[in-house]
């Protein structure tokens, strides 16, 4: 089928990032929030970030205003009944993501794909939320959206073909490199990154090197542009702590439990960049290592 709207659910960081790729891409695309102030907040987020493409000259003001023209912000859940695709980015919690598809799959015709952006969650328990599990698959972006080249598109157990192969194409027209994946907790990259996150967490307690030295480790003896210790910061301890759960829960393996580290970290309010400190404490700079007290 030919995708010609797109409907995105939610406008936070990850939301408005898919909304704004999507009227990039050329698609008449309408986000939801909850809230105005919510989307205000993300539909200023984008604007500033088309703004920089053009001081940087990666885009023109014409192309600037083409797009902000194709993208239409609500807080009406029924104003996404119209879409070919919705792509939902709400909150991490598998009864809130049932909830609002079990709402849109009563307003939307039977050809609308719904998509959803979790991590983590198993795609297949909201899928069965609604009436049309056949037209139901996982499309996880990453952060920041309009940067990161990579989606995986899920697959379930009833996804139909013709879905699944719509959403790949769908991903690539996004300019996108979509790779396909089952539908089991983690999929491919959080599968492999979160037990390696949270055994440089584990390393850190028990000593096996400092902070700065683990980072520097991983970073120069594997070439990776960050340390593991750093990207946790990035992406938020909270984050990770709460997919690591989720993973553990569906896995019951070790590699997954979260160590008790993190877990005082998360309570204590270290949840990295966004909240000021994580390992790194980013109230100087260079940011400085966090006292941890071990």
């Amino acid at each position: 089928m030919e995708i010609k709207k797109v409907g995105v659910l939610g406008c936070g960081l990850m939301g408005s990032g898919i909304a704004q790729i999507a009227a990039q891409a050329g698609y008449e695309t309408v986000v939801r929030e909850v809230d105005d102030e919510v989307l205000k907040k993300g539909l200023k987020r984008i604007e500033d970030f088309l703004t920089k493409g053009v001081q940087k000259g990666k885009l023109t003001e014409a192309q600037m205003t083409e797009i902000l023209d194709r993208l239409h912000g609500t807080t009406k859940l029924s104003d996404l009944a119209s879409c070919d695709i919705i792509i939902e980015a709400v909150v991490e919690n598998i009864e809130v993501k049932k909830q609002v598809f079990s709402e849109l799959d009563g307003m939307c015709p039977e050809h609308t794909i719904f998509a959803t952006n979790t991590s983590s969650l198993t795609v297949i328990e909201m899928a069965a939320a609604t009436k049309r599990p056949d037209r139901f698959v996982g499309l996880h972006f990453f952060n920041p959206v309009p940067i990161m080249k990579l989606v995986e598109v899920v697959r379930t157990v009833s996804t139909s073909q013709e879905t699944f192969d719509t959403a790949f194409a769908f991903a690539k027209s996004l300019g996108k490199e979509p790779i396909a994946c089952k539908d089991r907790s983690g999929f491919v990259v959080n599968l492999l990154l979160v037990p390696y996150l949270l055994d440089a967490i584990r390393a850190v307690e028990n000593g096996v090197a400092s902070v700065e030295d683990i980072d520097k480790g991983m970073q120069l003896g594997c070439g990776y542009p960050m340390g593991p210790l750093t990207l946790l910061d990035f992406v938020g301890l909270d984050t990770t702590y709460y997919i690591a759960n989720i993973m553990f829960e569906e896995y019951r393996e070790a590699k997954y439990a979260p160590p008790p580290l993190l877990r005082k970290m998360v309570l204590a309010g270290l949840h990295g960049r966004k909240s000021g400190k994580g390992f790194y404490d980013y109230s100087t700079d260079p940011p400085k290592v966090t006292d941890l007290g071990l």
